[in-house]
């Protein structure tokens, strides 16, 4: 039997992983590092009770909390545009690079400019931000080989996890240190500074771009994703399907599973720390630790789905779309048993709370390969404005999470406000997951290729008319 040559050991496609888990993983701490540093800002005695605290209400915060959404919802679709057009190497280095800018800025602006400047800055940083996932996604698409798919994505992925970790764990140290909370600006911007200067150095758009690829791994890339011919003809910017992408089912299927998922996840990240600091009565020192756990197990948990999903299929003892499908359900109704169960605790079960914590969110590391690089399956060609479509509608979700928890919860310290919240997300866990199981599919879908808009369709954005086969009628449209 010939022995595929994939290059080496470790290649260019593992050092672009690598680049694209650094971008992420910059970004979100700088996204994230508000949730601890906020609590900071306005209980200053928790932490360094040198610097000046500010009085705001919890509806100003959940204003600042809910801000860089505002930005971050409208850049997804032009950003997914912009990696298509510009590359995803220029699009993430100018975007990350503004961003750190901003971040800078944020100590010497809201001592004039209170938490409506503050607001304004975390809008700008989501604009900035808006574009990652679509690139991630474009770029995955570009240098990973079908068969790699799940490890590379995972690995790639695992830079939320370890973004949010230094976000939590870091801001609090920052914090408390004697920096004070402006430190966190000037310590994360600076991150992100030099992260730009490797980005700018070793990352590159394509398999054909690269400097640094050998000629057995360019080829391994390109024949294991597709003929030569398809592989070529992912260069040019394929006009995209909207009709018939907004009217595949197996794509929405992806986009409800992702919407629900992102829902519940995004109100235990956002709001852990101030239910730790409020109903449970965690001081901050604390708080950014315990904060910080559940993102170490889900980083532990993210590589566990990865290694049991590799061996399941190398093994074949089941299908992608069931592999798929059994992920998504642990990573979405695991989490939805676990919020119901925190809102029944109280301060008197902190262990047990902390437990719980942890367990949602690692579990939920397995909606990684469960449903996100389900997008990938359906088009690789189309992928990353496929996620900048899902992310947009994700991106209100989280605006609008901030806001909702801000109207229910009017006292941090009442424990029945948090059930609440709770069992909305869990709600949404299960309703998500369950259409996930019966419309999911893993099949790369007919609107992905070139071949299915005629020249004079492409114009008018219409569907070429022709008699769909029986095999892709169940995958196909409404």
């Amino acid at each position: 039997m010939m022995i595929e040559n994939k290059g080496p050991l470790i290649g260019a496609r593992h050092l672009q992983t690598l680049l694209l888990f650094l971008a992420i993983a910059v970004n979100y701490a700088t996204r994230l590092n508000i949730a601890v540093s906020l609590v900071a800002m306005t209980d200053a005695k928790t932490t360094n009770p040198n610097f000046y605290e500010f009085d705001w209400t919890e509806k100003q915060k959940s204003y600042i909390l809910s801000s860089f959404f505002w930005g971050y919802t409208v850049s997804q679709i032009p950003g997914g545009y912009a990696a298509r057009r510009f590359g995803v190497k220029k699009t993430i280095l100018i975007a990350t690079f503004i961003g750190a800018l901003l971040g800078l800025a944020i100590p010497f602006c809201v001592f004039w400019g209170g938490w409506q400047i503050f607001s304004v800055i975390r809008i700008l940083q989501g604009l900035t931000q808006g574009i990652l996932f679509p690139c991630v996604y474009q770029h995955l698409a570009k240098w990973s080989p079908e068969k790699e798919r799940n490890r590379l994505g995972v690995l790639a992925h695992s830079g939320i996890e370890c973004g949010t970790i230094v976000a939590m764990y870091l801001t609090g140290m920052v914090a408390a240190s004697d920096l004070g909370w402006p430190g966190i600006s000037y310590v994360f911007s600076g991150i992100g500074i030099v992260f730009s200067l490797f980005w700018l150095i070793f990352a590159e758009n394509t398999p054909a771009d690269s400097k640094f690829i050998t000629a057995a791994e360019r080829s391994y890339i390109i024949s294991s994703q597709a003929s030569v011919e398809d592989a070529q003809r992912k260069k040019k910017n394929i006009p995209v399907p909207w009709k018939a992408i907004l009217t595949s089912v197996p794509f929405i299927s992806v986009f409800i599973a992702k919407v629900c998922d992102t829902c519940g996840f995004m109100t235990m990240q956002a709001q852990i720390p101030s239910y730790l600091h409020g109903a449970l009565k965690m001081e901050i020192t604390n708080n950014a630790f315990y904060s910080a756990l559940p993102y170490m197990t889900m980083l532990l948990c993210l590589f566990i789905f990865m290694i049991s999903a590799d061996v399941v299929l190398k093994k074949k003892w089941a299908s992608l779309l069931v592999v798929r499908k059994t992920c998504n359900t642990i990573a979405m109704w695991g989490p939805a048993a676990l919020l119901i169960g925190i809102g029944l605790l109280n301060e008197t079960q902190r262990t047990l709370a902390i437990t719980f914590i942890t367990l949602n969110v690692g579990l939920n590391a397995g909606h990684v390969i469960g449903n996100l690089l389900n997008l990938i399956d359906l088009s690789p060609n189309h992928s990353g404005i496929l996620m900048a479509f899902a992310n947009t509608f994700v991106s209100i979700i989280a605006l609008v999470s901030p806001l909702v928890v801000g109207m229910i919860v009017h006292d941090v310290n009442d424990r029945s406000q948090w059930q609440i919240v709770f069992w909305i997300a869990a709600g949404l866990f299960i309703l998500g997951n369950l259409q996930y199981l019966f419309f999911a599919q893993t099949d790369t879908q007919p609107w992905n290729d070139e071949d299915f808009m005629t020249k004079g369709d492409k114009e008018k954005g219409e569907k070429v008319t022709e008699r769909p086969s029986e095999a892709s009628l169940s995958m196909k449209v409404f």
